[in-house]
């Protein structure tokens, strides 16, 4: 698929109405999941139900499937999408498809899901209008319908200096961060820089993850997110879980 035109359509339901239409072959943003699958295994137990946002027409959850994952809900904004994973799926039980708004998952209740997995989706709406607005919204819903101890797991082109302040200042969770060559792919005999199951070192403004990494590396970052439980929190404190509330666009970076 052709990346395309502007970004600031991201959030409009018809552009991607219009960009599935024309482009109905498979695409996965960033990753596969063969290459993403030793960390979901190591974070998702198989039995758990998940929940995969703006899932698109990606073959990322079909491999979920195949490799033993037995209840995973997949979201998209786009109908002309879900309509097309469900004619493509309706052989495989264990995947469900509905259209719904990440910024708007009312038909769900709070506590769902044990994790849900975001490929692209934070991304995109940080590149199109509102982008704050529209993040904070999406960012929310996300913690209602997760478990306590519920797992987030962002792939993202966002380094740290993008996100980790933003998130520690935000949510009461563990935070932590794996990433993932760029270029990798299933078929790469290559071998690896960064192995994706170890954890990079965290300290609070990010400073660990370039003498690490080196500056500018050429990887996607996962930020896997673990859930609190309330009683864990604030003493006293009421606080609406695993809120999100301000994310500067990235679109520069």
């Amino acid at each position: 698929m052709t990346l395309g035109t502007t970004t600031q359509a991201y959030g409009d339901p018809s552009y991607w109405d219009n960009r599935y239409a024309q482009e109905p072959g498979t695409f996965d943003w960033y990753q596969k999941y063969p290459a993403l699958a030793p960390l979901l295994h190591l974070y998702i137990p198989t039995h758990h139900r998940i929940l995969v946002v703006g899932c698109g027409n990606s073959a990322f959850s079909e491999g979920m499937v195949d490799d033993g994952y037995v209840d995973v809900v997949n979201i998209d904004i786009s109908s002309v999408a879900i309509e097309a994973m469900r004619k493509k799926c309706s052989n495989l039980p264990q995947l469900k498809y509905i259209k719904m708004d990440v910024r708007d998952m009312s038909a769900f209740q709070t506590g769902s899901f044990e994790a849900v997995v975001d490929k692209g989706t934070l991304d995109s709406l940080l590149c199109g209008s509102n982008s704050r607005l529209n993040a904070t919204k999406m960012l929310e819903e996300v913690g209602r319908v997760l478990k306590d101890k519920g797992v987030y797991i962002l792939i993202t082109y966002g380094a740290p200096i993008y996100r980790l302040r933003l998130l520690r200042d935000a949510l009461s969770c563990t935070i932590k961060l794996h990433v993932i060559e760029k270029l990798l792919s299933e078929e790469s005999s290559g071998h690896k820089k960064w192995d994706l199951t170890s954890a990079i070192p965290l300290d609070d403004n990010g400073n660990s993850v370039e003498a690490a990494l080196g500056k500018n590396p050429d990887v996607h970052y996962i930020y896997v997110c673990i859930k609190a439980r309330p009683e864990a929190w604030s003493r006293g404190l009421k606080i609406s879980s695993f809120s999100l509330v301000c994310l500067d666009s990235l679109c520069s970076t």
